[in-house]
Formats: C-alpha cells, sequence, structure tokens
C-alpha cells in the first residue's frame, strides 16, 4: 500500500506560556504541514525539569477550536494516565471538536517522573506493555458505543518499538507506527512489524510508517523514504517553536509531489 508523504511538527508543551503554543500552532497551520501534535507528559523532558509544561489532552481541544485544516494529536498518549475508556470518549469528543481531524496517538508510557508525581503505578516495561494490549480492544468498543459516533474511524497511532510485544499489537490495532530510532532501525523493525502482521492475519503495508526528524531533509529523506516511512515529524519547543526546519520540510514534500 503507498502512502502519501506527509509532514508532521510536534509541539512540545514545555518551557512557554500557552500565548506562545498557540501562535506557534497558528504558523505551523500557516506554513502547511499536515499534522500538528503535542506530546503527553506533566513535566518537560529537556531543559529545567520544572519548567513551565502544560496537560495535552486539555490542549487538543483548543487545537480542535483554533486550527481548521491539520489533523491534531499526541504524539504520543500514555496508556497508563486514563482509563481506556475515558480516553476513547475524550478521542470522539475531540475528533467531533475537529470536524474529524483527530489522531490517536497513543503508548505504553516510560517517563517515571510523571507516574510518581501523579500517582500512577510504574510497574515495568512489559506490564506496561501488557496493559496497551488490552486497551486496546476496550478502546475500540468504547469508540463503537459512542452517541454519536465518531465522524470517522479514528486513526490509531502506536508509538514504541519492541520487537516482540509492541509490533505485535501495531500490527493488530494501528493505522499509523511511530518508530524511534535510525533508518537501519526502521528498516529492521518495520520488516519485524511485516512478519507480526502475517501472524496475525493482517497485511502491515497498511500501516503508514512514521518517524522523527532533526535534520534538514537533504541529509535524511531518501534513505528514510526508501525504508518505507512516509510521515515525518520535526519537534519544537518552547518559548521560541522556531519552525525553520519544518518550512524546510514542507518545501521538500511539495517539491516531490510537483516532481
Amino acid at each position: 500500500m503507498t502512502h502519501p508523504i506527509r509532514i508532521g511538527v510536534q509541539i512540545q508543551p514545555q518551557h512557554a506560556e500557552y500565548a506562545q503554543i498557540r501562535d506557534a500552532v497558528r504558523r505551523a497551520e500557516d506554513a502547511g504541514v499536515d499534522v500538528v501534535f503535542n506530546w503527553d507528559h506533566f513535566f518537560p523532558l529537556y531543559g529545567d525539569p520544572d519548567g513551565k509544561h502544560f496537560e495535552c489532552w486539555t490542549m487538543l481541544g483548543a487545537w480542535a477550536e483554533q486550527t481548521s485544516r491539520v489533523e491534531i494529536g499526541a504524539l504520543v498518549t500514555c496508556n497508563s494516565y486514563r482509563n481506556p475508556e475515558l480516553l476513547a470518549d475524550m478521542a470522539r469528543t475531540v475528533d467531533h471538536m475537529s470536524g474529524g481531524r483527530l489522531i490517536l496517538g497513543i503508548g505504553a508510557g516510560w517517563f517515571e517522573k510523571d507516574y510518581d508525581q501523579f500517582g500512577y503505578e510504574f510497574g515495568t516495561a512489559g506490564s506496561r506493555i501488557a496493559d496497551l494490549a488490552a486497551a486496546m480492544p476496550r478502546i475500540t468498543a468504547r469508540l463503537a458505543a459512542g452517541n454519536p459516533a465518531p465522524t470517522r474511524d479514528i486513526p490509531v497511532m502506536i508509538g514504541g518499538g519492541g520487537e516482540r510485544k509492541t509490533l505485535r499489537v501495531v500490527a493488530e490495532h494501528a493505522d499509523i507506527w511511530h518508530s524511534f530510532g535510525d533508518v537501519e532501525t526502521l528498516r529492521r523493525k518495520s520488516a519485524i512489524l511485516d512478519e507480526h502482521g502475517e501472524a496475525v492475519g493482517r497485511d502491515a503495508s497498511a500501516v503508514e510508517r512514521s518517524v522523527g526528524v532533526n535534520a534538514p531533509p537533504a541529509d535524511v529523506a531518501d534513505a528514510l523514504v526508501d525504508a518505507g516511512a512516509t510521515l515525518f515529524t520535526i519537534g519544537i519547543g518552547g518559548p521560541d517553536s522556531d519552525l525553520s526546519l519544518v518550512e524546510h520540510w514542507v518545501r521538500w514534500r511539495d517539491e516531490r509531489t510537483e516532481g
């Protein structure tokens, strides 16, 4: 299956006032990106560990109202932080608020400080992945039960690279897989995802491959496309949220499409 080349930006909700984040979203949509992501943490991941930070899903509701064209979502929601049924209903609501532009990004979770400070059980990597696997059917069932129903089949993006367990969950449930790592990691784990697809009776080529990028397209794009990536996301942080690299990738996408 062939997926279109898409450009995303992850506007990291840290080290900025909300007005600055809102302005970055506006500028990103104006720049022509396809998707605007945030992340689902409660504290900054770099810089001052106790710096300014805002919550993920409250913000997505505001972005749904603010934007008109781009898809929006978390890269990615931590499954541990919300009951699966509640998360599904939040997603259904933001889907309607945005007119059908939500991507439901989800992962098993990893940032121990979030768990400790907000009272969640950290467990082990294995237990968190098992919880994610158990949550996915519950999310699907609750989405189907909602009234009104979602405006579309909300795309599910799963982030993670565990070869034996996480990639099997991706093969079973995801429309998009977000890979962490370099091009060789993407290539190797993409092949493992294909194997899991065969095992569960699904053509894994239907799963779009997503990667984060922090270099100009001239340096990395050809190799990543050759490895199967089609969604490229640039992370930017506050307070300035510099979009120069994002704009470079948008030009590359447009030139590739026109060519």
